[in-house]
């Protein structure tokens, strides 16, 4: 049995050292300051063990006071009308669409990244997630970045 996941704002002087490298070393990589997560891990101090067990965890939300905008990864089959369905998702939660983009579908699924306000939310962004994860065609459904 899989259990889902659940998302904690917490200040960053709070965690263990090793996320706050993690969260680095993603962002060394993500800038082009690191072309590898070898060289990534280097510059940050951490093994790349570390790197690899947490990378998926440690999601840093920046921004989180001027406008809540938040940015969503999905990845969902390549069916008609499930990016239609999901926008429905965001509007019945009150979710303010700034933008979408996607990836041209591959082996049957695309990755959608969505951007949206969320500081008139009727629900709690945890809900939000899950009714994302739990949707009918998404694959996979996580938090970029906030």
């Amino acid at each position: 049995m899989t259990t889902k996941p659940k998302y904690y704002i917490v200040e960053a002087s709070a965690l263990p050292e090793v996320f706050l490298k993690v969260a680095e070393a993603k962002r060394l990589l993500s800038t082009g300051e690191a072309a590898t997560v070898n060289e990534a891990t280097r510059m940050t101090d951490i093994s790349r063990s570390a790197f690899y067990k947490y990378r998926d965890a440690v999601l840093p939300f920046q921004n989180m006071m001027s406008g809540r905008i938040i940015t969503f990864q999905l990845l969902v089959h390549d069916e008609p009308g499930i990016l239609s369905s999901l926008l429905d998702v965001f509007a019945e939660t009150k979710a303010n669409i700034i933008t979408i983009n996607s990836i041209v579908p591959t082996n049957g699924t695309a990755v959608v990244t969505i951007s949206a306000e969320t500081i008139d939310l009727n629900v709690s962004l945890e809900e939000l997630m899950q009714r994302l994860a739990e949707f009918k065609g998404v694959v996979k459904a996580e938090v970029l970045a906030g």
